[in-house]
């Protein structure tokens, strides 16, 4: 067996010689930095997963491919891999994919299958999505992230439980809504909009129609919905507005938004999905599967919304911060162990960031007034609904908040706080009669746990990373 070159993947890359059989991406050096494999691909060709590795490749998510369960179990056992990509046509798939979760255990391997559409409806169980193709590398990235973090989410929820349950508090999530799943679908009486609302109805939804972007925003401000599913039409404009207004609210950031093309014309799927659209249906896609993925993004959303309503009951356990409902300093330090620890033994990333309150002119009138103690009540309970639902917020202290983030690295929660930080930053908060109003700006520091370090020593790097220079 020889370990190939990834070169022709974008990034030139060696492996050293394993038990995987076949083509090898990834263990190569991305920016300088050591890029460990993400995803294992199990397949026995290269014809539908070779284009798939090569654009994973592309955008950072290293793949790694074995040819049987052997090469799979033994990559499994090596590497880092945080899921798993099965050609649905070898025909041991279904069953060399539970075995392959079996042996990933305390750690959750979510499992994708492409080239599924001639897969017996019986053997879908043992995969948490299913594509008939192999799907475009932004769109299977945004997929395969969808389904790890709810996996991560699944055990964050049993770390806060023995948090909580240490300190006397019984901290048990709600059964998800058992109602229908609720569909906004918004764009004109098509007839492929028609088609696929009416399989969303089929596989047993409640779809809410809304003809032009202004009754769509009325509606998602009137009802509560699990996904929306925007119409492209021959002007995407409207549709990627109603998706950037969403992105932009508290309430309706976290709702799945996928959008449906209309025709077959060439798109730029990466620029759609760097968007903010948790998926893209295209013209050929049947309507069948295009409901089934609604159905998996919407159900995936109900379930974290009852994690959420178990945090939020938590607030009356005096565990918490009276005034935002954020984790308080002590009970942090208590559940970021936990997190640590749990991240070993699974050998995923944890990191934690700190936005502390930056000391501009602005911010010290507002300071000066005591307009900025009122309007921190309110940023803490902005940042507790921006946040992941496996990640966890805490008020360090007046001005200072931190978030623990599972199964993420130093640059992905970068990202995270300099999203939440954006969005409180475009919040006005009032200053009193006759002053303009303020807005509020984050110092934001990151650290990625290094493997070996005590959890108080992470936190406390984090915090001198957003400590600002002149300090």
């Amino acid at each position: 067996m020889r370990a190939r070159r990834s070169g022709e993947c974008g990034v030139a890359a060696r492996v050293r010689p394993r038990l995987w059989s076949g083509r090898f991406w990834g263990s190569g050096k991305l920016g300088g930095v050591k890029a460990e494999p993400r995803i294992l691909v199990l397949a026995a060709e290269d014809s539908v997963v070779g284009p798939l590795c090569h654009g994973l490749d592309a955008i950072g998510w290293r793949t790694v491919t074995a040819r049987g369960l052997g090469g799979a179990l033994s990559a499994l056992g090596d590497l880092p891999v945080e899921a798993l990509v099965v050609d649905a046509r070898l025909a041991d798939a279904p069953r060399w994919t539970e075995a392959l979760k079996s042996a990933a255990l305390p750690r959750a391997l979510p499992a994708l299958a492409v080239a599924a559409s001639g897969l017996a409806p019986g053997d879908r169980a043992s995969f948490d999505l299913a594509m008939s193709g192999a799907g475009h590398p932004a769109q299977v990235r945004l997929r395969l992230e969808s389904l790890m973090r709810g996996a991560v989410a699944e055990e964050e929820i049993a770390l806060r439980a023995a948090t909580f349950g240490a300190r006397g508090v019984h901290l048990q999530p709600d059964a998800p809504d058992a109602s229908p799943l609720r569909v906004l679908a918004a764009g004109p009486p098509d007839r492929r909009v028609l088609a696929l609302s009416n399989a969303l109805e089929a596989a047993g939804c409640e779809v809410v129609a809304a003809p032009t972007p202004y009754t769509a925003f009325d509606y998602l401000h009137e009802r509560a919905f699990d996904a929306a599913v925007l119409w492209s039409g021959p002007d995407r404009a409207p549709a990627q507005s109603i998706a950037a207004g969403m992105r932009r609210n508290t309430r309706l950031q976290q709702i799945p938004v996928v959008l449906y093309l209309s025709g077959e014309d060439p798109v730029d799927l990466t620029d759609l999905y760097g968007r903010g659209f948790a998926d893209v249906a295209e013209a050929t896609v049947p309507e069948a599967e295009t409901a089934d993925r609604i159905v998996s993004l919407a159900r995936t959303y109900r379930e974290h919304q009852a994690v959420r309503r178990a945090l939020e009951a938590a607030r009356a356990s005096g565990l918490t911060d009276p005034a935002t409902g954020l984790f308080t300093d002590d009970l942090f330090a208590a559940h970021l162990g936990r997190v640590v620890e749990a991240a070993s033994t699974r050998r995923r990333p944890i990191s934690v960031s700190i936005l502390r309150v930056s000391q501009n002119q602005e911010l010290r009138l507002a300071r000066e007034g005591g307009w900025l103690n009122r309007a921190l009540p309110q940023i803490g309970a902005m940042i507790s609904r921006l946040i992941r639902v496996e990640d966890t917020a805490a008020r360090l202290s007046p001005e200072v908040f931190a978030l623990a983030l599972p199964a993420t690295d130093a640059v992905e929660a970068r990202l995270v706080a300099d999203r939440i930080a954006a969005v409180v930053g475009c919040t006005a908060f009032d200053a009193g009669p006759g002053a303009r109003p303020f807005t509020v700006a984050f110092d934001v520091g990151v650290a990625q746990h290094d493997g070996v370090e005590r959890p108080a020593a992470l936190l406390e790097r984090a915090a001198r990373s957003s400590a600002p220079a002149s300090a």
